[in-house]
C-alpha cells in the first residue's frame, strides 16, 4: 500500500486528506485585516486607551485631527475635509500625500485590502 504523508504543523495528513485540507483558503475579512494591520495602532472603542494612533470609533463624517485629547502630528490642522471612503483609500494609499507631516507609517499598496478595510470602517458606529 502506497500512502503519502504530509507533516502539517505537528500533525500527520495522508494524501486524500491534504487534497481536502489545501483547498483555497477564505479571503480575509475587513474585521480581520483592520485586526492584523491597524489595530496593533487604533482601536474602535471610543473610550478605550489611545495607542499610538487615535481611536476610530465614527470615523467617517468625523474632521482629520478631531478626536480630543489625541496629539496629532503636524498637518492634520490644515485638512479642510471630512473622512469619507475616498478620502481614507487616498489616505490608506500614501497617508503623507494626503496630510503633509502625518506621522502614520502604515500604507496599503492593495486596493481590495483598503476596500475592505474601509468597508468595515464602514460598518462600525
Amino acid at each position: 500500500m502506497n500512502v503519502r504523508y504530509l507533516v502539517v504543523v505537528g500533525s500527520l495528513l495522508t494524501a486524500p486528506a491534504y487534497a481536502q485540507f489545501s483547498g483555497s483558503l477564505p479571503a480575509p475579512t475587513g474585521a480581520s485585516l483592520f485586526r492584523n494591520q491597524c489595530g496593533t495602532c487604533h482601536v474602535l472603542e471610543p473610550d478605550a486607551a489611545a495607542r499610538q494612533g487615535p481611536h476610530l470609533a465614527g470615523l467617517l463624517g468625523r474632521k482629520p485631527g478631531s478626536v480630543a485629547g489625541f496629539k496629532y502630528s503636524a498637518g492634520y490642522e490644515q485638512a479642510e475635509f471630512v473622512w469619507d471612503a475616498a478620502h481614507l483609500d487616498e489616505y490608506l494609499t500614501n497617508p503623507q500625500a494626503l496630510i503633509p507631516g502625518s506621522n502614520m507609517a502604515y500604507r496599503q499598496a492593495k486596493p481590495e485590502v483598503r476596500s475592505a478595510i474601509i468597508a468595515y470602517l464602514e460598518s462600525q458606529p
